[in-house]
Formats: C-alpha cells, sequence, structure tokens
C-alpha cells in the first residue's frame, strides 16, 4: 500500500493523540506544530503538558518503498550508538534519536492513509543552516565525523539497502545511456554537449564501483544525506549531540558522506546557478569540512579509503550532475522544479564543478593528506 506523505488539516490535538496511544502514551497533547523545512515526509513536533516534547512523521512511502526495512536500519543503527554513548558517560536521550515502538512492538503505525512513526525531541538542541561558513562547515564535518566514527565497528552488511543502488555509479551511467539512446522528451540537442561530457568520465568515474565489488574498498555505515541542518548541536554550548533525518542510512562508501557535503557547500554558486563563471570549489571550505570530518575518521580507515577520498568525492559531483541531467531528458520525473530548464541548469552547474575540482586535484590531495596526517591517532 501506498501512503501519503504529507498530513491535512486532520492533525489535531485529539487526532495525534489516538497516534500517540498506538505507542504507549495516553494522553492528549498540548500544541502540534507542524514542520515544514523538509521536503520528504511530513513532520510534526508535539509538546505534551508535562513539558516532554516529540517528532511524529508520516513516512513517504513513495519514496522509501519498503519502510519497514528503513525503520530497522535506524533501529539497528540508534541502538548501536545509544550503547556506544552510554560507554562514554554520555546522555542517550540527546546524544541520539530514540524511535518509540507500537504497544505491538512494530516501529510504524498505519493510520487512516498514513504511516507513522514517533521519536522524542531533543530540547535545547539547534542545527546550523549557513551555507557558506567555515565554522559550521568545520562542525558539520566533526558531527558526521563521529558519526561514522561511532559506527566504525559496525557491521553494514546488516543494513538493508534503503533505496537500491543509491551510489551505483556505473548502473546510474547505464540507465543515463539508454534514457539518451530514448530521448523520450525530444530534449536531447539542446544538451549534447554535457551528455559527451558525461561519457567521456564514465572510466574514472566507475573505478569506485569496481573497487567495492573486487572487496578493496570496505562498506561502512554511511549517513547518504550529509547537510549542515542534519547535525544537531547544544543550543548552549554548540557541542555535538546526535545526526538526524536516517532514513538513507545504509552501507556505502566513507568518502560519500564527505562528499555530499562539500558538493553543496563548498560551491561557490547555488546549485541551479545560470552563470557558470561563479561555479567553483572554495578550498577553504573544503579545508574546512575535512578539518572536522577526517579528525574523527583518519584513525580508522585504511590506506586505500584515503587514497581515494578524493575520488570519492568527485564521482559523487559527477554522479549528481549525470542525475539532473538523466531527469531533465526524461522529462524531469524526479527531482522539483520551479522553473523551465531547472535540471539542465543543476546538470551544467555540477558539470562546472567537476571540472573545477579536476583543475584544483592536486591541492584537494594536498589538502587530504594533511589532515590525514595530523589526525592518524585521532
Amino acid at each position: 500500500m501506498h501512503y501519503n506523505c504529507f498530513m491535512d488539516k486532520r492533525i489535531t490535538n485529539s487526532y495525534t493523540a489516538t497516534i500517540l496511544n498506538a505507542f504507549g502514551i495516553h494522553e492528549e497533547p498540548s500544541c502540534v506544530k507542524e514542520l515544514t523545512n523538509g521536503n520528504i515526509n511530513g513532520t510534526f513536533r508535539i509538546e505534551m503538558p508535562t513539558g516532554h516534547g516529540y517528532i511524529l512523521q508520516s513516512v513517504n512511502t513513495g519514496i522509501f518503498k519498503d519502510p519497514y526495512s528503513m525503520m530497522r536500519n535506524i533501529d539497528l543503527v540508534t541502538d548501536h550508538i545509544r550503547r556506544t554513548v552510554i560507554a562514554e558517560g554520555l546522555d542517550p536521550s540527546r546524544a541520539t534519536l530514540n524511535f518509540h515502538h507500537t504497544q505491538e512492538g512494530a516501529l510504524l503505525f498505519p493510520h487512516e492513509d498514513h504511516l507513522f512513526r514517533l521519536a522524542d525531541y531533543i530540547h535545547d538542541s539547534m542545527a546550523f543552516n549557513t551555507k557558506a561558513d567555515t565554522s559550521v562547515l568545520a562542525k558539520a564535518g566533526e558531527g558526521f565525523g563521529r558519526f561514522e566514527a561511532q559506527l566504525a565497528n559496525f557491521d553494514a552488511s546488516l543494513l538493508s539497502e534503503t533505496i537500491p543502488n543509491f551510489h551505483n555509479t556505473k548502473l546510474r551511467i547505464e540507465s543515463f545511456e539508454r534514457t539518451v539512446e530514448e530521448n523520450p522528451c525530444g530534449r536531447l540537442a539542446e544538451c549534447e554537449r554535457e551528455v559527451s561530457h558525461i561519457l567521456d568520465n564514465k572510466k574514472e568515474s566507475s573505478v569506485l564501483c569496481k573497487l567495492i565489488e573486487n572487496g578493496e574498498l570496505p562498506l561502512r555505515v554511511t549517513h547518504n544525506d550529509t547537510k549542515t541542518n542534519n547535525v544537531l548541536f547544544d543550543r548552549n554550548t554548540h557541542e555535538f549531540l546526535a545526526v538526524i533525518d536516517l532514513d538513507t542510512v545504509m552501507p556505502g562508501l566513507l568518502a560519500y558522506d564527505a562528499a555530499d557535503t562539500i558538493r553543496f557547500s563548498a560551491n561557490t554558486a547555488e546549485e541551479d546557478e545560470k552563470d557558470l563563471s561563479k561555479v567553483s570549489l572554495d578550498l577553504s571550505l573544503y579545508e574546512a569540512f575535512l578539518m572536522g570530518f577526517l579528525g574523527k575518521t583518519a584513525c580508522f580507515m585504511t590506506r586505500l579509503e584515503k587514497e581515494t577520498l578524493v575520488l570519492g568525492i568527485q564521482t559523487i559531483v559527477y554522479e549528481q550532475a549525470l542525475r539532473f541531467l538523466d531527469d531533465y531528458i526524461a522529462g524531469d520525473k524526479y527531482y522539483k522544479t520551479s522553473k523551465p530548464r531547472q535540471n539542465l541548469d543543476r546538470a551544467r552547474c555540477q558539470l562546472a564543478l567537476y571540472d573545477d575540482m579536476k583543475r584544483k586535484e592536486l591541492q584537494m590531495h594536498s589538502i587530504a593528506r594533511g589532515i590525514i596526517r595530523a589526525n592518524l591517532g585521532c
């Protein structure tokens, strides 16, 4: 069954109380507020008369085809982090997400045409939304690096693929080539140069897939949506608390998590910038993120993980360009657009960033190696 992702005006205190009751919470909330900063799940913050808070979400099963496996992943990962932080003497209620089980032991509760989950709200927490700021990127890097470190000894093979082949660049290239051949919307003529650019670099961008297939690179627990606002900090001390938005947690390469933040936050232009002269990799922002990230991960990375870190970052930028261009040629079926040719503009922007990364490849390597050498003991 496909469940709707966004709620409607039925979300009242009494409606919410029915859902809370299913999770074993037998009291009506004092306030229910919709949070609108997410694009996938319907999200509500619930305040109780006792002062306790919850996050209620209606899961988008159009995106997450197997929500029960997704929630199993989250349960395994958060349970592992909880045990880790308890051993470190930290407060587990603030150091990881805590999802509630229904009275029947389930993590999801189907109600009418929605599929709900419930987590504790972490009070006195905050996230940074600033994009181009070295201090924010360093903190975000440290947060995601800490997340990786907490899960460094977790067996990633226990996790399902939330979105199958999410970063299988080889398969994405094959799919792209089929889209180009079919040209379903007649858009190919206006982007032939970009298509050629993608195909000219497909061999190098498939290297990591081959290393995974050969068992040369370890699959780790990866977040796969490493936006700066997915890291929570204490509102007063700005100390790292927890990584949130765990829907895409699954096996992957450590480089992928570094890459996605850098791709978005260290780009000097907006993601759909038309003036490609504005697009470049800001090396100071790149370095800031890696200072935080590698400061927590360098000590357990394998030699090949370190050597292929820069290639991994470049590969994700290439892959994102491919995905935008594939979607444009196919008729804008996946990514939301607010203006004509936006996915083509996005693809061009990512290709320009990829080209700038190739020009700065030696500098990227030098910065990463220097940070790794300084943090081998973590």
